[in-house]
């Protein structure tokens, strides 16, 4: 476990926030909607030693969810982050929290209030890892070897994709169902004879089904023996609805990146319903969060596996923290087309055989490709 003690304090010189749109050819499907380009909302920190760092924070959906986000950051709260000196990230993650709760019950807008303070929280850690001139998988004593899988495969011609992943290296993919009992199943089964009997291939339905539709799927895809089920039914349904699920799926149950809140996850944990649980650190906790929950789901003997689906800080802050955990589990990379992945982290480690060992270079070890990103940068959210 980290400590909080002899942490350098924190005094902020500069906050922004930088929103890019990238085109795709292909839009990235789900079973709720399209995406038709590649968001990203990257936080810029600089302190009084000149020091940058680098954060995300989530903001795929809606449309305009980058630039509502920046405006957030810019207008609510940047202003409070340079107004002290701050001991810690985990005390300006309380802080924040603490002094937006009412606006965000007034604004109805708890999520993406939520999304702004984590994406902070990601940068202040870099910022700490560099001031420390550490890795922050060596600041949260983690391992640097994790493993990853390939997400986001699309329910047109997946065996390409899958293929293309496999020359890659990886070894563990997640399709995308919710688009029809027999154009899931064909999926699956045509992944399941490609890729072999005991590569793990995962599944999510992004909340597509009800609970009786879920069941009667779950049945029927079990056959080529899923390593999970993601999201089967909505996110918000009852944990009794989920336990009775649980009890009748022969596939283990997978959910987290649409909760949020510590009382949450820890209500998730304790029904027993999910094997596997997968918070989004830039949806909501960052690090200052996210370690001590990524613990407290491996004490109870479930998988972590967080959750990324953006651009590259967020995908390399999923890494180190999945690091900080020294257990089992996956990372997910997307595996649909993004240059913003790959220029907002240039430095992203190789992978081999479906395992990526991060570096030593400090914080999360990355400088974004600035001069590249030019063109996808949205001038001034519109």
């Amino acid at each position: 476990m980290f400590s909080l003690s002899n942490l350098p304090p924190i005094a902020l010189a500069k906050v922004s926030a930088i929103v890019y749109r990238a085109p795709i050819a292909e839009p990235v499907q789900t079973s709720f909607g399209l995406m038709y380009d590649r968001p990203a909302l990257m936080v810029m920190l600089e302190d009084h030693d000149g020091i940058c760092a680098w954060g995300e924070v989530w903001c795929n959906f809606p449309t305009v969810g980058a630039e509502h986000r920046a405006r957030i950051l810019d207008n609510i709260v940047a202003p409070i982050l340079l107004s002290k000196t701050w001991a810690s990230p985990q005390q300006v993650f309380t802080a924040l929290t603490q002094a937006l709760h009412i606006l965000s019950l007034q604004s109805g807008e708890p999520g993406p209030i939520a999304q702004v303070i984590a994406g902070i929280d990601i940068a202040l850690w870099d910022l700490i890892g560099k001031k420390l001139q550490q890795p922050l998988w060596q600041v949260f004593n983690g391992t640097p070897t994790i493993q990853v899988y390939a997400s986001g495969i699309n329910p047109s011609n997946p065996e390409k994709i899958a293929q293309q992943k496999w020359t890659e290296g990886y070894r563990a993919f997640k399709l995308k169902v919710g688009f029809g009992a027999k154009r899931d199943l064909a999926n699956l089964a045509q992944l399941r004879s490609l890729l072999g009997a005991d590569i793990p291939i995962m599944l999510d339905a992004n909340q597509a089904w009800s609970p009786q539709e879920a069941l009667e799927h779950i049945q029927q895809l079990a056959v080529h023996n899923p390593f999970w089920i993601e999201e089967p039914i909505a996110a918000d349904s009852p944990l009794s609805t989920w336990q009775e699920l649980a009890t009748h799926s022969p596939i283990p149950l997978a959910a987290g990146e649409n909760m949020r809140g510590l009382p949450e996850f820890n209500n998730a944990i304790e029904s027993n319903a999910f094997a596997i649980l997968q918070p989004d650190m830039a949806k909501w906790g960052g690090f200052s969060a996210g370690v001590l929950l990524a613990q407290t789901i491996i004490n109870r003997k479930k998988m972590f596996c967080p959750h990324w689906l953006g651009g590259g800080i967020g995908l390399v802050a999923s890494m180190h923290l999945k690091a900080s955990a020294n257990t089992f589990g996956f990372v997910e990379v997307d595996a649909n087309p993004n240059p913003l992945r790959e220029l907002l982290a240039p430095q992203i480690p190789h992978m081999n055989q479906g395992k990526i060992t991060l570096g030593s270079l400090p914080g999360l070890g990355i400088t974004p490709d600035l001069a590249a990103l030019k063109e996808f940068q949205v001038p001034h959210y519109f």
